[in-house]
């Protein structure tokens, strides 16, 4: 267990900024330009409805209204290289700093991040929150998963391998995360601390894992082209799903909606693609404009897709 030192910064006073939308002409899909945006990454819901999105190179947290259509930007300490996201219960904002080795808080209401020192090369990538209100996080290059206790401060880390990536919770409890350099998908059992590996292809490079409803689990082979559905219980792939685009389509990002609805970003086509398990048919939402390089998405309350574009600097959201 590492005893870890936390900091209390005070970020710079948030600044509010509209975008202008823009809504080709594709059905159901709008995009806002993020004022200023090197390489926005994650986004992720809050409780209100507003999207908050990682803003990696510009070293931002960005919040979208979307009955406004007004961003909200607050600066987080240089170097930090914002990562992956999520919103509690209260609003606070968790996000991993991949360039500076920590796990942050943000209290949008008073702009104060408190952050959680890992270490520098560890590189956090992904977080997921548990039922205590705990934080699982993947660390890229540090080859570990790890967990801070919100209560304490304390981090506790379970070496693995393979460059740890995406990161999900089953309804049981156990940490399920991708191995990407490994062509793993894994799972931690938190009250033991053991690791199991199940492969899903040597140079399949998966990403990202998600949680459905009816307990399954989803994750995106990256280099192979295809989806994945894991059953917890048993512990082995019942379906394997090729993606529209084959090898080419590159997926990436991974969702699920409360009816079961698969989402996936097809990096390489410009797509999001949606799967409903009930018929194995997709759906295929072709993104405005030069290839988006979406790496994350997220589901609102109301069925919505909302996206970002890395190398186009857009949030975007499929109705």
């Amino acid at each position: 267990m590492r005893a870890n030192l936390s900091l209390l910064l005070l970020a710079p006073l948030a600044f509010v900024l509209a975008g202008s939308p823009s809504r080709p002409d594709r059905a159901g899909i709008s995009e806002w330009p993020i004022p200023n945006a090197s390489f926005p990454l994650t986004p992720g819901m809050g409780p209100d409805g507003k999207v908050y999105v990682t803003v990696r190179f510009s070293d931002r947290i960005a919040r979208f209204d979307p009955a406004t259509e007004e961003f909200t930007q607050w600066s987080v300490p240089s170097g930090t290289q914002p990562h992956g996201l999520l919103v509690d219960g209260q609003g606070r904002v968790w996000f991993t700093g991949s360039g500076n080795g920590t796990i942050n808080r943000l209290d949008p209401g008073t702009g104060r991040i408190r952050s959680y020192r890992v270490a520098p090369t560890a590189y956090p990538h992904t977080p997921v929150m548990d039922a205590k209100g705990d934080i699982w996080f993947t660390e890229f290059q540090g080859n570990r998963i790890a967990r801070l206790d919100t209560a304490t401060g304390k981090i506790r880390e379970y070496p693995t391998a393979g460059q740890p990536y995406g990161i999900a919770l089953d309804q049981s409890g156990q940490v399920w995360f991708c191995q990407f350099a490994a062509g793993k998908v894994a799972w931690l059992d938190p009250g033991t601390g053991a690791i199991t590996e199940l492969s899903v292809g040597g140079s399949a490079r998966p990403r990202r894992i998600a949680l459905s409803p009816d307990g399954s689990l989803w994750a995106a082979l990256y280099a192979a082209g295809k989806l994945i559905r894991i059953d917890p219980a048993s512990r082995r792939i019942v379906r394997t799903y090729d993606l529209p685009g084959g090898g080419e389509s590159g997926p990436y990002a991974v969702a699920v909606d409360s009816a079961g609805r698969v989402y996936t970003s097809a990096t390489g086509t410009n797509r999001i693609l949606r799967l409903n398990p009930q018929t194995d048919e997709f759906e295929v939402f072709p993104l405005p404009g030069k290839k988006a390089m979406v790496r994350g998405l997220t589901v609102d309350a109301e069925q919505r897709v909302w996206y970002a574009g890395s190398a186009t600097g857009r949030l975007g959201v499929i109705e």
